[in-house]
């Protein structure tokens, strides 16, 4: 075939994700699409893949694209005369600890609000639906009727056939060996292919390179943090009973999957200590291949096999298949458009989830392209929620021991990850270890949770009341009567200085950024929709020069987001200061008069109002003093530079104790800001909702006489009203605890899910926020509907009723 010289899209890797990018590419009506394969179609990872497909996902909108990936392989073979193998068997997935019931109630009671059918299963009900199984010691399970499995290489083959009838153009057997750029934007692309060689011009290149993703990225200096790993099943001869009705099973107490196949088993698993497949390079010629039997490795999940299916203690195993997989950082896809590279997609990471999710992926990618952003919120996915560290090689291999076991493993709240910590840490870190502080991590800076009292150990996860419950509301207490200081120094900061930066500011930001030198300005960045891409702090700390705090975890996204859109007639310039300065919060009614006596400066409301900073001497070091709080109440946040902050946080302490100074973690913050109604970005706030949904009008200024990006949206929706708002809660019953996430009824119909939920001390029960949505997508909700509706949040099945206390 002969290859083009132009695209507007060349498409790197012939797999199932490439091959769907293509397919959704052509759909929306973009035809000049090359799709180029090293090998041949499937030849890397999709071939062996289990192709088990499942519509639960932990998100509204990662559901929407499972169940649209279902609806797709379902309908392919009608358009294309190529069977897909898809078959709709359903799925069993059993629970035997009560424990992981209570989980899957609480997912399920999710999967209900999204619209998924379901039946509970008593294990006598597991039974008849799959024979096979072992249940005395089962809690029980749940049925899914949509669930099924597809043949990887068939419905590869489709979709590939339904690109090209729309003038996709596939070619195999041709590398691509660089990327070409030019300022800062993709324009083609080199390849080569037996004796030949040449270029592609092009806008866009998609890296749908599957487990080469992480090295192919690397030609063009963007960071793509995969890393492959051994995952293995085994195929048997057929077996009494197993029929191609059999569903797809899954006992993740054992780790382990089911799936029927020629009358046998494919049974495989994701263990819980991994095995990363450590090459320097993966083998380009790696086509149609697999690894060598590992028994000892693949031990755990036979045991687990052997002891629910006894049928597999006489079954003939043919093959214990070793076929490598590609595997993230926190288990989650890479999807987006790389911050380092304009016009660059990444289409990767599925961790042995593609075929269930490459028909949502590929139809996301293909929207992201045309339209320039992403139709819904996919932060949970998106390639900005890491950074250039995380292709760290051993990070990666090291990270990835603990990852692949996530698919099965129990997910307890706010859990952390285990592995490759501390990684970033505060100059505080030692201190705060010492002092018995618990860490959380947020883009791998170590962040104190709370503190243990004296003679305490850090208790075990639950999905109940959690035993650390006492000694944050006792945190709660001295910030809300004595004083209390906050490590803050993950926040993410950058400057952005020159003649035109504040005419960047003005046109990214919703709020008026035009203000004295020496204020604060909180503001949204919204996209064309209206939705938050991020919220912000900004201070103007001279006319050209503007110091921008973000939160911990959108350094990359945040920072892309705004260098992106600095014109190239524009002369501003953004650095990444986050390393370079420490935020130390001193929060209570009684941090003005601790301040008071370690700073000659005055800090009194007088001469340091609400939204104003200034440079202070704190002891012996100097910091740039803001009078704001997040969690509510009086306080500071003290911006220090970093070879400064442990001397700062020595002199709070130098004359805290007579004020009562204790310090405190995170889950204080968290808590307090509910309490206070303080929204956050990626819980309350997403590219999904606006700042009239949110309740914060206030913060946009819509007569500052600048178009800022957005303005049109809000404007429409104003006239014709929102449809959703954001509602904050108190649950009734002071004993009940909500974690986040569980969905909402109003009046008995499912109208959203809770986005954060703390304990409060002051109120002697839980808060919560989250959306109530209309019924009908474009019809307004009135206030007065919220006011006198009844609410109920779904903990695990039970419904607990809520009161509203504020709403947008």
């Amino acid at each position: 075939m002969t290859i083009p010289t132009h695209a507007r899209v060349v498409i790197v890797g012939g797999g199932i994700a490439g091959v769907s990018t293509a397919y959704h590419l052509t759909q929306l009506g973009i035809a000049d699409v090359v799709l180029l394969e090293q090998g041949r179609l499937t030849c890397g990872t999709t071939w062996h893949a289990a192709g088990l497909v499942g519509q639960t996902r932990a998100t509204g909108n990662a559901t929407r694209m499972s169940r649209y990936g279902i609806e797709l392989y379902a309908s392919l073979e009608r358009e294309t005369g190529l069977a897909t193998g898809w078959k709709q068997c359903g799925s069993v997935n059993v629970a035997k600890t009560p424990e992981r019931m209570t989980l899957m109630r609480r997912q399920m009671a999710r999967a209900r609000s999204f619209g998924i059918e379901f039946e509970w299963l008593a294990p006598a009900d597991v039974a008849r639906k799959a024979p096979l199984l072992r249940t005395d010691d089962l809690q029980g399970g749940v049925w899914i009727p949509g669930d099924g499995k597809a043949n990887p290489t068939d419905l590869t083959q489709s979709l590939a056939k339904g690109a090209r009838m729309r003038g996709a153009r596939i070619v195999e057997g041709v590398r691509v060996t660089a990327v070409e750029t030019d300022s800062g934007q993709v324009t083609g692309v080199r390849w080569s292919g037996g004796d030949a060689s040449g270029t592609i011009g092009c806008e866009y290149v998609v890296n749908c390179a599957g487990q080469w993703a992480r090295e192919f990225g690397a030609l063009a200096r963007v960071a793509v943090p995969l890393q492959s790993a051994e995952h293995f099943y085994i195929v048997t001869e057929p077996i009494d009973g197993v029929t191609p009705d059999l569903p797809v099973i899954r006992d993740p107490d054992g780790y382990i999957y089911y799936k029927e196949e020629v009358g046998g088993l494919v049974m495989g698993g994701f263990e819980p200590v991994a095995k990363p497949w450590n090459v320097d390079r993966i083998p380009e010629r790696f086509e149609f291949q697999l690894l060598g039997e590992d028994w000892d490795q693949f031990e755990v999940l036979m045991r687990s096999a052997l002891h629910r299916t006894p049928c597999l203690e006489t079954a003939q195993v043919k093959l214990l298949l070793n076929g490598p997989e590609s595997f993230t950082l926190d288990g989650n896809f890479l999807l987006g458009e790389a911050p380092e590279l304009a016009g660059y997609f990444v289409c990767a990471g599925f961790n042995s989830a593609g075929i269930a999710n490459a028909g949502g992926a590929g139809r996301l990618i293909a929207e992201w392209v045309l339209a320039g952003e992403p139709p819904f919120d996919v932060w949970d996915v998106d390639i900005r929620r890491f950074s250039p560290l995380h292709v760290n090689r051993r990070h990666l291999a090291d990270r990835t021991v603990e990852t692949l076991g996530l698919h099965y493993a129990m997910r307890w709240p706010r859990e952390e990850l285990v592995s490759v910590r501390p990684l970033r840490r505060s100059p505080l870190y030692d201190r705060l270890a010492a002092k018995r502080a618990v860490f959380g991590t947020k883009l791998n800076w170590e962040r104190a949770n709370y503190f243990l009292p004296a003679g305490q150990v850090e208790p075990p996860p639950t999905l109940g009341t959690p035993v650390w419950l006492p000694w944050v509301l006792d945190e709660q207490r001295a910030c809300r009567e004595d004083v209390v200081v906050f490590d803050q120094t993950s926040f993410s900061k950058f400057v952005l200085k020159g003649r035109d930066a504040l005419a960047v500011l003005e046109r990214l930001c919703a709020n008026r950024i035009d203000v004295p030198v020496g204020r604060i300005v909180y503001t949204a960045m919204l996209n064309e929709r209206g939705g938050f891409e991020s919220d912000v702090t900004i201070t103007r700390v001279a006319p050209n020069e503007f110091f921008i705090l973000t939160g911990s975890g959108q350094t990359t996204r945040d920072f892309a987001w705004i260098e992106r859109h600095i014109r190239d007639d524009e002369h501003a310039s953004l650095v990444d200061v986050t390393s370079a300065w420490s935020i130390v919060s001193l929060m209570g009614p009684r941090a003005e008069p601790l301040l008071a006596r370690l700073s000659r400066d005055d800090v009194s409301k007088a001469a340091l109002p609400f939204g104003a900073t200034r440079t202070i001497d704190v002891g012996y070091a100097r910091a740039r003093a803001a009078r704001m709080s997040y969690v509510g109440g009086p306080g500071y946040e003290l911006c220090v530079a970093t070879d400064l902050c442990v001397t700062l946080y020595e002199a709070l302490w130098s004359e805290g104790a007579s004020f009562g100074l204790r310090d405190a973690g995170y889950y204080t913050i968290d808590a307090l800001r509910i309490e206070a109604g303080r929204r956050a970005w990626g819980a309350e706030l997403s590219p999904d909702e606006t700042p009239l949904e949110a309740g914060l009008a206030a913060a946009v200024a819509f007569d500052k006489g600048v178009d800022f990006i957005g303005r049109a949206a809000l404007l429409r929706q104003r006239e014709r009203g929102v449809s959703k708002r954001l509602v904050q809660f108190t649950l009734d019953d002071p004993a009940t605890f909500p974690w986040g996430g569980e969905p909402i009824l109003m009046d008995g119909r499912a109208v959203g899910e809770i986005t954060s939920a703390g304990y409060s001390r002051r109120l002697g029960r839980a808060v919560a926020f989250g959306y109530a949505k209309s019924p009908q997508p474009d019809t307004p909700l009135p206030p007065a509907e919220l006011r006198s509706a009844r609410f109920a949040i779904d903990i695990a099945g039970a419904l607990a009723c809520a009161t509203v206390q504020a709403h947008a």
